[in-house]
């Protein structure tokens, strides 16, 4: 297994100091600068790939919605770590196809191939603000997106005539770095969507954040079995690469002294999941039918009353805390799910800079060369199909 990050750009939580917008604005612009350090400190720890969002009007959650920019930027300040777009918004309603083939190759080319593309659909919220459908209608949207721009890269000329995408005839500059494009990756938030993803050849980027590991397990288990169906029907991936491994992304810190880091880990993985409810009932619930409200409403109550003990989590392993070698057993979890690459979200909640800095470099002298000594899958890597 290897470790990567996954960055959000979460400003620290409000209310500030001073009123709106300077609060505000003094907050996210010191996420970015937190960051950046962060990132070019575990460039140099053997961490695997970093993975920036692409995520519009999340208020006090992210302040990320033009990765290609921050990642453009990592491509000159970096130079081991991949660069993944985590995930670049599919449906034509948030950026015509045409411009994602530009940006991610622009990023590949700065990075001397480092990029890996992932993709995806969003949620109501974010798709109807844009125009995109907020139903399963999203899903050809992002099948026929993502195959513009493979066309976009592969071939010197692309014109497109659909109902969805009209666009005369035009030559795509520049081309990926690598050959033929970056490996693909497709967010997928349910067991139907893995299944996608394994026919189409897409890795699998999935979440264990609400989820037991016994759950991913099962779910990427259906996944590899897509896959299977696939290569048995000779079935042509959907890009010109095959991608067959498998990301998940959870809350991830490390630290010498637990009992240290009891009130700013606890507080900041309690606001983490009551935020992430309150936004799901505020943002979310209602663009959903009553059935859905009503199978979803239930399951945030706790979260936000704060009744849910933290512990919870860390009990089912659904987040990754810890001493080094706790954090490495519940790791090995991930590993024997069958998880390839391991996202670890580590700016989160109101976990101070420095915290987090020591937490990377637990990771990466202590936890990441034990990885290594375990191996890694034969096959986890994209394969030229």
């Amino acid at each position: 297994m290897k470790l990567d990050l996954l960055y959000e750009f979460q400003p620290k939580i409000g209310p500030y100091d001073e009123p709106f917008p300077y609060g505000q604005k003094k907050a996210e612009q010191a996420t970015y600068d937190e960051a950046i350090e962060e990132i070019r400190f575990a460039d140099t720890l053997g961490f695997n790939t970093v993975w920036c969002v692409e995520h519009h009007f999340r208020d006090g959650r992210s302040a990320c919605p033009s990765n290609e920019v921050v990642l453009g930027a990592l491509s000159t300040i970096t130079e081991n770590l991949r660069l993944g777009f985590g995930v670049s918004l599919m449906p034509p309603g948030f950026q015509h196809p045409a411009r994602v083939a530009e940006k991610v190759a622009t990023v590949d080319v700065l990075s001397h191939g480092r990029v890996e593309w992932g993709t995806g659909r969003s949620t109501p919220m974010e798709q109807i603000a844009f125009g995109v459908p907020a139903n399963d209608d999203s899903r050809a949207q992002w099948r026929e997106a993502v195959e513009f721009v493979v066309e976009a890269w592969t071939n010197e000329s692309i014109s497109w005539d659909t109902d969805l995408i009209s666009f005369p005839e035009r030559k795509q500059c520049p081309k990926p770095y690598q050959d033929p494009h970056p490996p693909a990756w497709l967010a997928a938030a349910s067991a139907p969507s893995a299944v996608a993803a394994g026919k189409s050849g897409f890795g699998l980027l999935s979440f264990a954040l609400l989820q037991p590991v016994e759950v991913m397990a099962d779910i990427i288990n259906q996944y590899r079995a897509a896959q299977l169906e696939a290569e048995m029907e000779n079935l042509a991936p959907l890009t010109k690469v095959r991608n067959d491994r498998v990301g998940a992304y959870t809350l991830v810190h490390c630290s010498d002294d637990m009992d240290g880091a009891h009130d700013y880990l606890w507080d900041s993985i309690t606001w983490w999941y009551r935020h992430l409810a309150e936004f799901t009932l505020q943002w979310e619930a209602p663009n959903l039918t009553p059935e859905e409200q009503a199978e979803v409403f239930p399951l945030l109550q706790d979260t936000i009353k704060g009744t849910v003990d933290v512990q919870n989590y860390i009990d089912q392993d659904m987040i990754v805390v810890g001493t080094p070698e706790e954090c490495l057993e519940k790791i090995v979890r991930y590993d024997e799910a069958g998880v390839d690459q391991l996202l670890c979200y580590v700016q989160f909640g109101t976990v101070p800079h420095d915290k987090v800095m020591r937490s990377i470099e637990l990771l990466g002298t202590e936890v990441i060369p034990e990885l290594e000594k375990r191996g890694h899958r034969v096959d986890a890597r994209a394969s030229m199909a």
